[in-house]
């Protein structure tokens, strides 16, 4: 089990390696390639309470995504986390400039009270942050385990889809029993159904 964190940790490491060797014109193409592939997805743009994310360090940039988002007339959800428990409260944003705050994680959140919380049972798609991917579906987050705890509790119809670049896929993500995979994945290039 030691030795699977070990190679999390050097894959995270990696890919942090790859991200900063893009500059930010190369960030910002890829951002907007992947944003349009997830605004032609058919799953996505027939649910109407989406589970989202604000990124953190290595993970996809979603500010304009979410920004779409509310233009497309999504019900947009995010999760307030409480690291105590490393669990997440879902959160329904109405505005991202007045229903944020600065979070536990150093990344913007749900205000604690103006955001009303939203059932589990009702996301009709959820937008899974990652660091490093496989083709099965297999995923690296930041090793907190906060979706890996939330997925199992998500419907089964619930379409599971984490947005990365290209430069995140590898040959294969070390899997532990507690880890959860994702249905689908959105890259720049392409969208990878889960083997």
């Amino acid at each position: 089990m030691e030795e699977i964190q070990i190679t999390k940790n050097q894959i995270r490491e990696e890919i942090a390696q790859k991200i900063a060797a893009l500059s930010a014109k190369e960030i910002a193409e890829r951002t907007k390639a992947v944003e349009d592939r997830l605004f032609e997805f058919a799953n996505f743009l027939e649910s109407k309470i989406a589970l989202m994310y604000v990124n953190n360090e290595n993970e996809v940039p979603t500010e304009n995504i979410l920004q779409r988002a509310f233009q497309y007339g999504k019900i947009v959800v995010l999760p307030a986390y409480s690291p105590e428990n490393f669990a997440m409260t879902l959160k329904k944003v109405d505005n991202l400039k007045k229903d944020l705050q600065m979070g536990p994680r150093n990344i913007q959140q749900p205000h604690e009270t103006r955001c009303k919380i939203v059932p589990i049972e009702k996301i009709d798609i959820a937008i899974i942050p990652a660091v490093a991917l496989d083709e099965k579906g297999g995923r690296i987050g930041s090793g907190e385990g906060y979706y890996d705890r939330l997925i199992p509790d998500l419907a089964i119809t619930t379409r599971k889809v984490a947005l990365a670049f290209e430069a995140q896929i590898v040959p294969q993500v070390p899997i532990e029993s507690h880890d959860k995979h994702v249905d689908i994945i959105i890259t720049e290039d392409r969208v990878i159904y889960k083997i």
